[in-house]
């Protein structure tokens, strides 16, 4: 996915369902505290995913706006137990079973040319599992992955300021603003 897809994308994702999203509004009351621990290997690994997903080019990339942390307050303190435990196997199915059988080596062994085609062969796989998947089923792990990335990534800091257009307080309400093509997407 490039940034253009994400910047399109970013705007579905926030507006639509969140995994975990029922726990973050209610306050996010450690509801996985007992069934995940994040050491950190585990986030430089969420890292290095999340800067496949999201690289740095003109603007920073989701490494620099530490989505690795992100994803592990959020899947620690706001996934259901079952939602955390499919979180925790597929990272470590992604660390090295499903890299090992797709490319040949871990993900961390691989280049940065290796890790997308991965990704992206995830992301069908995942997209596949969407579109057959019952309702009471978990979520696809990199689904999960890639939903925290982006919303990592945007509300953060770095997302916010550099990739999108950011104004701290603004001014008056202008519902109609001229929209150049090439301008950035509004943070707020």
């Amino acid at each position: 996915m490039n940034r253009r897809e994400a910047l399109s994308s970013v705007a579905v994702l926030l507006g639509g369902t969140l995994i975990g999203a029922e726990a973050f509004l209610s306050g996010c009351k450690n509801a996985s505290s007992d069934v995940v621990a994040f050491t950190p290997d585990d986030i430089a690994f969420l890292n290095e995913v999340a800067e496949t997903i999201l690289p740095k080019t003109d603007t920073p990339g989701a490494k620099e706006a530490k989505v690795g942390d992100f994803m592990a307050v959020i899947v620690k303190d706001c996934y259901k137990p079952a939602e955390a435990k499919a979180f925790m196997e597929g990272m470590a199915a992604l660390k090295f079973k499903d890299a090992k059988a797709k490319i040949g080596k871990s993900f961390m062994e691989a280049s940065p040319e290796e890790r997308h085609k991965l990704l992206v062969e995830l992301d069908a796989e995942q997209k596949a599992f969407q579109e057959k998947k019952k309702t009471d089923d978990l979520p696809h792990y990199f689904r999960m992955m890639k939903e925290l990335t982006l919303w990592g990534f945007f509300t953060s800091e770095v997302g916010a300021t550099k990739a999108l257009r950011y104004v701290a307080v603004p001014g008056k309400y202008e519902g109609c603003i001229d929209y150049k093509k090439g301008d950035k997407a509004w943070a707020t």
